[in-house]
């Protein structure tokens, strides 16, 4: 897979487009996500109909926002605690609202800009090429050998697929892919009864922390979280904004705001923490999205899944083969690793 290369954009960015590349880059980060939100889920006994509908709506409002493929991710270090140490919903929201005050503070002391500034770019591709490193293993060690020998040919299959499929703008690599783990649920996966009796229309709840959920939170949630968030939600994407879309320079500041905002809301939603993130924009990006029509989709997805499916949503995951989101997340590992190509001839910037 060649290296990305920059989009030229107009001062003005464009508006978010809904064509076939757009759809296929809407399943980029899928692999990322929808592991974490699963297991959040599941661990903290989580609302998922909420999870779920505010996960998606963040992803419409940052798309309206940004009007390029800026993702919303779960936290991962938060997410990796709360499934490990099974911790409550009440903390989960109590560690987001914590995170969200923090860095709400670090980008209006304009602390933010100031680390941005001070930490050098090879320092960033670095960060980028780790979380690459550690998608891709992810991918070749847990989703791709899940299914058995049966899991490795169906990720063959959709490795072989992707290959010569993406870049296309005719038939989008990513809806293909999409198609076929569809397509193998429905062969050896589905339960029919379970899947329709996860229909059902509802709405997310309301949700009010309290002082000793946000300090508590903050302890063991959101510390671990800042430092993670600082180096890939803020520093890592605001360089792959300038590598990718080159036009329109986006400011850690205004990162840093946004994520705050979100996660401000979230809790009293029933929402999980949220956070921006290089990956999930290397994702969209590998598999066609150029504009933040990707994220409305990928986001309204989520809606729909909140909305209709919430109370049987871990009926409705496990329909679908994780070797298919292996080959997503390998994918998008592979766009992160390929930044590196403009240090490979520059060996004084690690000087």
């Amino acid at each position: 897979m060649s290296a990305p290369s920059p989009v030229a954009i107009p001062e003005a960015q464009p508006r978010p487009r809904f064509n076939r590349q757009e759809w296929s880059g809407a399943f980029g980060d899928l692999g990322t996500d929808l592991p974490l939100i699963v297991g959040m889920v599941l661990a903290a006994r989580l609302d998922a109909a909420s999870v779920l509908t505010v996960f998606g709506l963040m992803q419409i409002a940052t798309a309206l926002r940004y009007r390029m493929p800026m993702p919303v991710q779960p936290l991962k270090a938060m997410a990796a605690l709360v499934i490990a140490q099974k911790l409550p919903a009440n903390l989960l929201y109590g560690g987001g609202l914590a995170i969200g005050i923090s860095m709400l503070l670090l980008s209006a002391s304009g602390l933010l800009e100031w680390i941005n500034r001070a930490v050098p770019k090879p320092v960033v591709r670095g960060i980028q090429c780790g979380l690459g490193l550690q998608l891709a293993g992810i991918a070749l060690k847990e989703f791709v050998p899940s299914d058995g020998r049966a899991g490795w040919w169906l990720a063959a299959a959709g490795f072989g697929i992707t290959l010569l499929l993406i870049g296309r703008r005719r038939v989008p690599a990513a809806v293909v892919l999409v198609a076929l783990g569809a397509a193998y649920a429905f062969a050896f996966k589905l339960n029919g009864p379970a899947l329709l009796g996860s229909v059902g229309f509802h709405l997310p709840g309301w949700h009010q922390p309290t002082l000793a959920d946000v300090w508590t939170g903050f302890l063991l949630l959101a510390l671990p979280q800042i430092p993670l968030s600082i180096a890939n939600s803020v520093l890592a994407t605001r360089q792959l904004t300038e590598d990718l879309f080159p036009g329109k320079p986006i400011t850690a500041r205004r990162i840093g705001l946004t994520y705050s905002l979100m996660n401000l809301i979230n809790p009293f939603l029933g929402g999980i923490p949220t956070c921006h993130g290089s990956g999930g924009m290397a994702g969209h990006y590998a598999f066609g999205g150029r504009t933040g029509g990707s994220v409305i989709i990928y986001g309204t997805m989520y809606v729909v899944l909140g909305l209709f499916f919430g109370p049987g949503f871990q009926s409705v995951i496990q329909v679908f083969p994780l070797p298919v989101l292996g080959v997503l997340l390998l994918f998008e590992a592979i766009t992160l690793l390929a930044l590196l190509r403009d240090l490979a001839g520059s060996a004084s910037e690690f000087l």
